[in-house]
């Protein structure tokens, strides 16, 4: 999969805003995290850090192949392995929250093999910052 450039460094930062991380891959069915993701990962953990005061939902998406629990099951699987890398790099859990939403926020088509890939993907949401 050809990689996207995207900067994570929202400017100015908006509260509720959602910025796709197009880089994050994980093996079909599966939440482990490929390395391949890493430079991803590696710039929200930058993010993070730089912006001590903010809290963030991390979201798993799924396009709709397969059962609704198992998209369900597997989208928050996956959000908890980004919140999981996180955690381990040294982000404090309280400022990380994962959640799975399957196929039931889709993008664009589940019809055709562009829409699907563009459909399963990892979302980070600023939902918390200083007063």
């Amino acid at each position: 999969m050809e990689p996207y450039l995207l900067n994570i460094a929202l400017n100015p930062i908006i509260p509720g805003e959602v910025t796709i991380m197009r880089n994050i891959f994980f093996d079909s069915g599966k939440a482990n995290l490929k390395d391949e993701s890493l430079a991803e990962l590696n710039k929200l953990y930058e993010f993070l850090i730089q912006n001590p005061s903010i809290a963030v939902e991390i979201s798993g998406h799924t396009d709709d192949v397969g059962s609704e629990d198992y998209n369900m099951t597997l989208s928050d699987q996956r959000a908890q392995a980004v919140t999981d890398f996180l955690v381990a790099k040294g982000i404090d859990s309280n400022r990380l929250q994962h959640k799975g939403y399957g196929f039931t926020k889709p993008l664009t088509t589940n019809q055709t093999q562009e829409g699907r890939a563009k459909n399963r993907r990892t979302e980070i949401k600023v939902i918390e910052m200083p007063k």
